[in-house]
């Protein structure tokens, strides 16, 4: 039960600015089925999956045909990839911690609980990364020197502050480098690719392991709602980059393609650069590019949010719920003893 303010508590928290568990809720939360968010999202991992194993048996099956020896090494080489490119990134990318935001009044506490440690999980591995591997370039060290110090303190708003600040600046920075990177794979790979199969299965490939490598870098994932949405994303890529490969690609074809993708909601206006490109292996690489871009959007906005929720005092939500808890109790006792029958 939500408890009214007066006017001098509501007059108090308008000057102060400061937000309650109650105003979170309103802006920032969202029904969710959080069961049927990891269904879904562990279904579309599997379709993914499922598709790269029917590419990379059709490909052993034409070797086979050529030569039963070449077949089978093949088939060997085949499944080791699989394991490498979708397997190991996939567990990889599911089993990292994701940060609770969307909560209640009665979740919250436990959400940012969980939250501060998953802060100091992220911390301490930027900190030993920077330490230990040489030349790594992906964290500011000035600023891990910063936060290192504020972990052996214990101030947890300096360790905030200067992971707010990698965020914005340096991890900024190598997160568009590995997008770049692996849209100039996605482009290269996808532009000598004989085959709509195998150039659909390299996208998800590079899609995948982008998506495993910016979760690294921040430490942390999308929350299931919105990893379900990537992996739509890679799924929408894959059918976009095999249309692409079964067409004669010529300016008209291309347009086509390219209104096609743009009814996409989900990549944006992006693709519009794209529709005069005969270059396919632009295309593939503007898509990877797309997920990239993503993917960093989701996880910037869930670190901001726990941010938020940090900052949100909610010890009075305890208060209230046994005060209510106190009330109830007593009113259902009086209306006990007046339904009573007099002796």
């Amino acid at each position: 039960m939500k408890k009214k303010k007066n006017a001098p508590e509501a007059q108090e928290e308008a000057l102060s600015g400061k937000m309650t568990i109650y105003d979170y809720e309103q802006k920032y939360v969202k029904a969710q089925n959080v069961r049927g968010a990891k269904f879904l999202l562990r279904f579309l991992a599997a379709i993914v999956g499922v598709f790269l194993l029917v590419v990379l048996v059709l490909v052993t099956l034409r070797v086979y045909d050529i030569n039963a020896y070449a077949g089978y090494g093949v088939g060997a080489a085949c499944l080791v990839l699989y394991i490498c490119v979708f397997i190991v990134p996939t567990v990889k990318i599911l089993h990292a911690g994701y940060f609770m935001t969307n909560v209640n009044a009665f979740t919250a506490r436990k959400a940012q609980a969980h939250n501060k440690k998953l802060r100091h999980d992220i911390a301490d591995k930027m900190i030993n990364l920077t330490a230990k591997v040489e030349g790594v370039g992906w964290y500011d060290s000035e600023v891990v020197g910063r936060m290192a110090i504020a972990m052996k303190t214990g101030d947890e708003e300096k360790l905030k502050g200067c992971l707010t600040e990698l965020y914005k600046g340096s991890v900024k920075k190598s997160a568009r480098g590995l997008i770049r990177k692996c849209a100039l794979k996605s482009a290269a790979f996808s532009a000598v690719s004989q085959s709509a199969g195998v150039d659909a299965a390299i996208v998800v490939i590079i899609n995948l392991q982008l998506i495993k490598d910016l979760v690294f870098l921040y430490g942390f994932r999308p929350s299931d709602a919105r990893l379900v949405k990537i992996f739509a994303t890679v799924i929408s890529n894959a059918l976009v980059a095999y249309g692409l490969g079964t067409a004669n690609i010529g300016g008209a074809v291309a347009k086509t393609v390219g209104g096609a993708v743009k009814g996409i909601p989900i990549l944006g206006s992006a693709i519009s650069a794209l529709v005069d490109s005969s270059v396919q292996g632009l295309v593939n690489g503007t898509l990877t590019t797309v997920i990239g871009y993503q993917t960093i959007k989701y996880l910037n906005k869930e670190y901001h949010l726990q941010n938020i929720l940090d900052g949100i005092d909610i010890s009075e939500t305890e208060a209230e719920l046994t005060e209510d808890c106190t009330e109830l109790e007593s009113e259902l006792k009086t209306r006990k003893k007046k339904l009573a029958p007099a002796v």
